[in-house]
C-alpha cells in the first residue's frame, strides 16, 4: 500500500477500464475498489478488470463485492453458483447451519478469488425483527443473538479461509430499521438498553474482524445523525462495541443521507469513519468525494495494514468435497 493513501473505496461504469477512470484512480489512489453486475460479464473479462485495475493505481489493492447470495450477489448463473439467501440456507441446513455457513463462504471465497477479487461486503450481522424491511429481512442469518453470532463466525472464518476479506455489516445493526436506505432514512426508537444487549452485541461478538461497514440508520437513544455521519455513533462502535477494524461507510449515493455527496463525504469523515464508499461509478461524483474524503488518517491507515495483513493466499482445500458436503447439508444436488 502506497503512503498517502485515499481514503476511497470506488466503483467504475462498465465492463472494462477506461482511459479518464484511469487516470482519475492513478492520481486519487483509493485504498480499493468495488465491483457490481454492471462490471460482470465472463470470467475471462472479469479477471481481466480486476488485474487492470491493480495494474492501474501499481498494487495489489483490494477489490470488493456484494456476493452475499440470493438477491444480493453480483456474480451468477451461468458462470458462477447461484446461492440461497443466508436466511434460507441456515434455516433448511438446521443443525448443520454452522458447517453449511463456513462451506458456503470457503465455495464464494474460490470462485471470488478465481476472478481476482479478494473482499466481500458478508457477512451481514443484523438480526432480523418483525418490523426488518423486506430488502433486508432474508439476508439476515437469523432472528436471534446467539444464530446470528454462530453463522456470523462461521461465515467469516470461511471467507478468512478461501483468501477472502470478510467485511461485516451493517455495524451497529439494521435489523430494527422499517425502512430501505436505498430510499429512506429509518429512525428506530428501541431503547439503549435492549439495543446493547441485542443488536450491538452481534458486532461485539465479532469484533476482531478486520472491516466493517457503516449502516445509514439514525438510533433516536444516541443521536440524531444517522450512524455513518453521527461521532456519537462511530465512538460507540469503537469503544462500546470494540470494534478496531478498518471502518468504510455503506455506499455515500443512499437517499438515507442527505446534502451534497461532498457534505454526505465530509460529515462521515468528521464522524470517525476511515473510508468513503461510493459505487456509482460516475466519474464526477467520484472526484467530488475523493476531494471530501482526503486521505487515511495515521489511525486509519494502521487500521487499512492489519487489515490488509489478514489477506492470506487460499487454504489447500478439496473444492468438490466442500461442494458436495455443502449441498449434502442443504439436501440439494444444486444452489
Amino acid at each position: 500500500m502506497s503512503g498517502g493513501q485515499g481514503a476511497t473505496i470506488f466503483g467504475l461504469d462498465g465492463l472494462g477500464l477506461t482511459a479518464d477512470e484511469a487516470a482519475f484512480f492513478r492520481a486519487a489512489d483509493p485504498f480499493g475498489f468495488i465491483l457490481f453486475a454492471r462490471n460482470i460479464d465472463t470470467p475471462a473479462q472479469l479477471s481481466r478488470l480486476t488485474a487492470s485495475l491493480r495494474d492501474c493505481v501499481g498494487w495489489e489493492a483490494p477489490i470488493f463485492i456484494d456476493q452475499e447470495g440470493g438477491r444480493v450477489q453480483r456474480m451468477r448463473a451461468p458462470y458462477w453458483s447461484e446461492w440461497l439467501p443466508p436466511r434460507d440456507a441456515v434455516e433448511r441446513a438446521g443443525a448443520g447451519a454452522a458447517r453449511m455457513s463456513w462451506l458456503r463462504a470457503r465455495l464464494i471465497a474460490a470462485e471470488l478469488r478465481a476472478v481476482g477479487i479478494d473482499g466481500n461486503c458478508a457477512p451481514c450481522l443484523d438480526i432480523a425483527t418483525a418490523v426488518t424491511h423486506p430488502f433486508l429481512a432474508n439476508r439476515c442469518f437469523g432472528s436471534d443473538l446467539a444464530t446470528v453470532v454462530e453463522m456470523g463466525r462461521a461465515s467469516a472464518e470461511g471467507h478468512l479461509a478461501g483468501g477472502v476479506l470478510p467485511v461485516v455489516k451493517h455495524i451497529p445493526g439494521h435489523g430494527r430499521a422499517n425502512a430501505d436506505t436505498h430510499h429512506d432514512l429509518p429512525t428506530v426508537r428501541a431503547a439503549a438498553a435492549d439495543l446493547q444487549s441485542q443488536d450491538f452485541a452481534a458486532f461485539r461478538a465479532l469484533n476482531d474482524l478486520p472491516l466493517g461497514m457503516t449502516a445509514h440508520i439514525v438510533f433516536e437513544a444516541f443521536d440524531s445523525a444517522p450512524a455513518t455521519c453521527s461521532a456519537p455513533m462511530i465512538r460507540l462502535i469503537r469503544e462500546e462495541i470494540g470494534f478496531g477494524g478498518l471502518l468504510m461507510t455503506d455506499d455515500l449515493n443512499m437517499e438515507a443521507l442527505s446534502g451534497t455527496l461532498a457534505e454526505r463525504t465530509a460529515q462521515a469523515m468528521a464522524a470517525g469513519c476511515d473510508i468513503a464508499l461510493h459505487c456509482k461509478g460516475v466519474l464526477a461524483q467520484m472526484e467530488e468525494v475523493a476531494t471530501a474524503a482526503g486521505r487515511l488518517t495515521p489511525q486509519a491507515a494502521t487500521r487499512a495494514t492489519a487489515a490488509l495483513a489478514a489477506r492470506h493466499p487460499p487454504e489447500a482445500a478439496d473444492l468438490a468435497a466442500l461442494r458436495a458436503e455443502h449441498d449434502g447439508l442443504l439436501g440439494l444436488t444444486h444452489v
